[in-house]
């Protein structure tokens, strides 16, 4: 079955679900006060547009994009056990930034932890680069704050 990977609402079932095992797994590396997420709730404006990947009705990832004016914002990247090891998060990053594109961004930023060592080799691979932080992110410890120019 095909890989589609369009928007949605983060609140319904699946997108509450994804939302749920992207927090999980980053409770298992960081302390609730090292995570700067949003919740299912925060995702749901008009200024966030939240992708999921599915084959067929299974919902296998997401990330969201938050319109910061001339940037965007990635938050929860997240593929499930069931996607992992298939290209998601990078086909998930690609259709994110063309989306970025599409609205006339500027660049892509995102926040992260050097312990997420999967995500910030992706991220690397795909022109992000390390920068400092950015809107209303504090310098953190935990905290590594990347971006790329489109």
């Amino acid at each position: 079955m095909p890989i589609t990977i369009a928007p949605e609402s983060p609140l319904t079932a699946d997108g509450q679900a994804l939302i749920e095992g992207s927090q999980a797994a980053l409770l298992e590396v960081f302390s609730p006060d090292e995570i700067f997420t949003f919740s299912p709730a925060e995702l749901a404006n008009p200024a966030t547009t939240f992708l999921v990947a599915r084959e067929g009705a299974a919902p296998l990832g997401c990330v969201a994009l938050v319109d910061c004016g001339t940037y965007g914002e990635v938050k929860r990247l997240y593929v499930s056990a069931a996607g992992r090891g298939r290209g998601l998060a990078k086909a998930l990053m690609a259709a994110l930034e063309d989306h970025a594109r599409s609205g006339g961004k500027e660049a892509v930023m995102l926040e992260t932890g050097d312990a997420l060592v999967p995500a910030v080799a992706l991220y690397k691979s795909l022109g992000y680069r390390v920068r400092g932080p950015f809107g209303d992110y504090p310098e953190h410890p935990a905290s590594l704050f990347m971006e790329k120019l489109l």
